[in-house]
């Protein structure tokens, strides 16, 4: 059905950046007192409401002062699991690192524990409740990793969760394989967990078109750069898109990225100039998870520094139940921009258009004619309002596929 929906005091529309390095606010199109007509999911035109004003069809009122954006794209999350780990953070609070809770039985392997345990149902409604909150906080599209089963019986529960609750809800959820996110203690070394998912996981994947995208969290105490550029060459020759958790703790994930052509590097809170320039001579996209910092109390990414070497800057949550368990990527991508110093395109721009494309969808995340209708609409009549109160004004209402999927 074609409808109008408007007017808004200001339509960001996030077309005609620049798709790498710094941006100018002043770059930012603004259609001031605008409307967006909608047809069949996909936007039909943008413009001025008074323009549109003949439009014969259905209309739906916004009544409130409004700015519509594109919907956020949050491309790092891990938000199918069972169990919380409350007491790890207690634990970081008191000064224990992430890598000697892991070593004790905690961190990944813990939830393991309970992912495994809970049934397809029980990891179904978490994951459902959670996309509610992502919804209610702006976000339209969401990579959700597994990572949380490391056997080809719960990794497939929980990629086929994913895939059941993105045929059900209106938020996007794109689901990763991060089977090998650390070894299970099945296994006597990392190389022969690997070489299990190569021979029996992948073949699944691909017959039951659960994922085209493989991660591995490359850092001591999870896989090796030796180890993870075998698997991912395997991975790369079976089609699948490439995506490394890496340059967390310490460098080595950025050069594997380039060698292997990755399409993005995750975490970079210890990327320098050096590996930067590789990231950009190779094509990589920087997911910088600010989330993660918050969460283990260390730096932040630097994100400035990607920006000024040429990089598509891209902000995630990293929304997880141990290291980054807020989840909230407008307060994170707000925090990171006053810390590291982003405007505000650059920031808007990390969640919507740029991280669209690390996610190599190019119909999302810019409201231009034939785009998805996916958009949020923020109760002020000034767009700055959105970033200045770091995450506490969140939207009226969302839209997905141009319809109303919420409202306050």
């Amino acid at each position: 059905m074609t409808k109008l929906i408007g007017p808004f005091n200001q339509i960001l529309t996030m077309d005609g950046l620049r798709p790498q390095g710094h941006l100018s606010d002043r770059e930012l199109e603004i259609v001031e007192d605008g409307g967006i007509i909608v047809d069949k999911g996909h936007i039909l035109a943008i413009g001025r409401y008074a323009d549109l004003d003949d439009f014969a069809g259905e209309r739906e009122e916004i009544d409130f002062p409004s700015v519509a954006l594109p919907g956020f794209v949050d491309t790092h999350t891990h938000i199918c699991f069972a169990g919380s780990r409350a007491g790890e953070y207690a634990q970081k609070l008191d000064g224990h690192s992430y890598q000697e809770i892991a070593s004790k039985g905690g961190g990944i392997l813990s939830t393991v524990k309970n992912t495994r345990a809970a049934s397809f149902e029980e990891l179904l409604l978490g994951l459902l409740n959670r996309t509610k909150d992502l919804l209610a906080r702006g976000v339209t599209t969401c990579e959700v990793k597994s990572g949380y089963g490391l056997n080809i019986e719960d990794e497939v529960k929980m990629l086929s969760v994913i895939q059941n609750a993105s045929s059900n809800e209106p938020v996007s959820l794109i689901p990763t394989c991060l089977a090998a996110h650390t070894t299970p203690p099945e296994f006597s070394s990392s190389s022969e967990y690997l070489n299990y998912l190569i021979q029996n996981l992948f073949p699944l994947l691909k017959k039951d078109q659960l994922t085209n995208r493989i991660d591995i969290f490359v850092e001591e105490g999870a896989f090796s750069i030796e180890e993870a550029e075998k698997y991912l060459l395997a991975a790369k020759q079976e089609g699948f898109d490439l995506v490394i958790h890496g340059d967390q703790f310490s460098v080595g994930g950025s050069e594997l990225a380039a060698r292997v052509g990755a399409l993005s590097l995750d975490h970079c809170e210890q990327t320098e100039v050096e590996q930067a320039k590789l990231l950009s001579e190779a094509g990589v996209i920087p997911i910088v998870l600010p989330g993660a910092s918050i969460g283990l109390g260390m730096k932040f990414a630097s994100a400035r520094m990607l920006l000024d070497e040429e990089l598509p800057l891209v902000i995630a949550s990293d929304w997880n139940p141990g290291s980054a368990p807020m989840g909230d990527l407008l307060t994170q991508a707000a925090i990171l921009g006053a810390f590291e110093k982003l405007t505000m395109a650059e920031i808007l721009s990390a969640i919507t258009i740029r991280a669209a494309r690390a996610l190599n969808l190019h119909d999302r995340g810019i409201l231009k004619t034939g785009m998805r209708a996916d958009f949020s609409v923020f109760p002020t009549d000034d767009y700055q309002e959105i970033l200045y109160h770091q995450g506490t004004l969140t939207p009226q209402c969302v839209f997905t596929g141009g319809e109303m999927a919420y409202v306050i």
